[in-house]
């Protein structure tokens, strides 16, 4: 019997495993896509195109291998672990995990009219503070969308990326 129950929870952790790296890999994909649908700042459209993680993720590695050899119009698309808050203004897109998310606050300010989309992965983020919010509808992975904190980041939104999300105001 407790072979069994072993078994039982061994495989219930490897499919919340695989689970979890499936999220990783569509989430990456969606960050990618965002790049199509906005409009940086004239400021921004020149040197590589930053995508920053704030600390250590998963989805860092996700993305590096999504990304490999991908461009933002002319600008070679860069993935980096953000390691210190007063760095996010250098990005175009700001990736905060969930286990990150006590700093929304205070990296939205930070970036606040500075070309610098933040995208995070808690519920009820876009509605506080972040431009788009990773969640899971119906089992589904898809994001809210804040059309208010993006402006307020320095950052136009395509109405076609509006139509994909679910608006939060």
């Amino acid at each position: 019997m407790k072979k069994v129950y072993f078994l039982v929870i061994g495989l219930l952790f490897v499919i919340h495993n695989v689970a979890n790296a499936q999220d990783d890999k569509f989430k990456a994909l969606f960050i990618y896509n965002f790049t199509k649908y906005m409009e940086w700042p004239e400021a921004k459209r020149s040197g590589d195109f930053k995508i920053g993680i704030l600390g250590n993720s998963p989805i860092t590695n996700e993305l590096k291998a999504f990304t490999a050899k991908k461009t933002v119009g002319q600008q070679k698309i860069v993935i980096e672990e953000i390691m210190a808050i007063g760095d996010c203004y250098k990005y175009h897109i700001v990736f905060v995990p969930t286990k990150a998310s006590s700093n929304v606050d205070e990296i939205v300010q930070s970036v606040a009219n500075k070309g610098v989309l933040v995208v995070t992965d808690k519920p009820g983020m876009a509605a506080a503070s972040s431009g788009i919010n990773f969640v899971k509808d119906d089992g589904q992975q898809t994001f809210e969308i804040s059309v208010k904190h993006i402006h307020e980041q320095g950052v136009n939104a395509g109405k076609s990326l509006l139509s994909l999300g679910i608006p939060v105001e």
